[in-house]
């Protein structure tokens, strides 16, 4: 006879304001006799005047180098924090996972897919300001950077 499972949901505000919104919404399920349960983690980013969703890229300038400037911060994070991966870290994927917060980019991959269990969740915060080079004129990060 098979378990029943137990299924949470949870959601995490990480920014409102200046017309940006980001959340994180998260999935725990568990049936027994599992050793542990699996969470997913995915996040949304959205312009709450216009309804529009951004996808990783849509914050960048088209053509940019973004996935290599991400990565290679991401790789120095990895690096300077210790964080033990399940092997040699290469590159985010194009529509890698991220949320806005605090102006800062947090690019996170989810559970084993760079990281053992329990280490849970990378995440990587990259100050807007780092991004200026590739970010969009009109996108949220340029919007998150402003003093205003």
């Amino acid at each position: 006879m098979a378990g029943q499972t137990e299924m949470l949901g949870n959601y995490e505000i990480k920014s409102n304001e200046r017309g940006i919104f980001s959340v994180t919404l998260s999935n725990y399920a568990y049936t027994a006799p599992m050793a542990h349960g699996m969470t997913f983690v995915k996040s949304l980013t959205a312009d709450v005047q216009t309804g529009k969703i951004y996808p990783l890229r849509d914050l960048f300038k088209p053509g940019s180098a973004y996935v290599r400037v991400l990565s290679e911060n991401i790789r120095q994070q990895i690096r300077r924090r210790q964080i033990p991966t399940l092997g040699p870290f290469g590159s985010i994927k194009p529509d890698q996972d991220y949320y806005l917060a605090d102006k800062a980019l947090v690019v996170y991959f989810q559970l084993y897919e760079i990281v053992p269990y329990y280490v849970g969740f990378p995440m990587f915060p990259i100050p807007v300001s780092d991004l200026e080079s590739v970010a969009s004129e009109q996108g949220p990060l340029a919007i998150m950077a402003t003093n205003s």
